[in-house]
């Protein structure tokens, strides 16, 4: 029998309560072989807002929980299988056609679980909302208040690569993401 990835439609903000009761739910049922994994897919993401330093988990999916389903000869859903996912509170219904969800596709899935491990293994990665060529302003330290170009960005880092002239000469400098703001 293979097992393939599934994915339900859940009330966006329960997706991990949806998940401790469908695990809840299969361990009860004696389904945990079928099912022996629900995952809420989330990435690890560290931001900085109103000049703190955050580090925060994201979801990739919001309002979305993947089921791993061992499939029956049929290569369908097992029905006792189908009706416990479905009866579960917050879930709204597999994707796919009614009474006929449709598996991820295999390379979706594989990338999708390599986002997950890698940002559980790593440390966790800056968001920026820089991207080469912006134009930004420096808003702390000894540039402040000058005006630059983002030449690069470096998220493991935290850093961003600022061409600042000064004295009328193209200068770049490294500066810390939260130290620089668009203009």
């Amino acid at each position: 029998m293979a097992k393939r990835w599934y994915v339900v439609r859940v009330q966006s903000g329960r997706e991990n309560t949806v998940q401790a009761a469908l695990e809840r739910k299969l361990r009860v049922a004696g389904k945990t072989e079928v099912i022996p994994r629900v995952l809420v897919p989330v990435e690890t993401v560290t931001e900085v807002k109103a000049g703190r330093k955050r580090t925060r988990k994201k979801k990739l999916y919001p309002g979305y929980v993947l089921l791993e389903i061992e499939q029956d000869e049929k290569q369908k859903v097992p029905v006792d299988v189908f009706g416990i996912v479905r009866e579960t509170s917050g879930v709204g219904d597999f994707v796919g056609t009614h009474n006929n969800p449709e598996p991820l596709p295999a390379p979706e899935v594989e990338k999708l679980l390599a986002i997950v491990e890698r940002s559980a293994d790593k440390a966790p990665q800056v968001q920026m909302a820089f991207k080469k060529g912006d134009s930004v302003k420096i808003k702390e330290g000894p540039l402040e208040s000058f005006d630059g170009v983002v030449d690069e960005t470096i998220p493991a880092k935290g850093v961003v690569r600022v061409i600042v002239t000064i004295f009328g000469r193209a200068t770049p400098v490294e500066l810390e993401y939260w130290q620089v703001e668009p203009v």
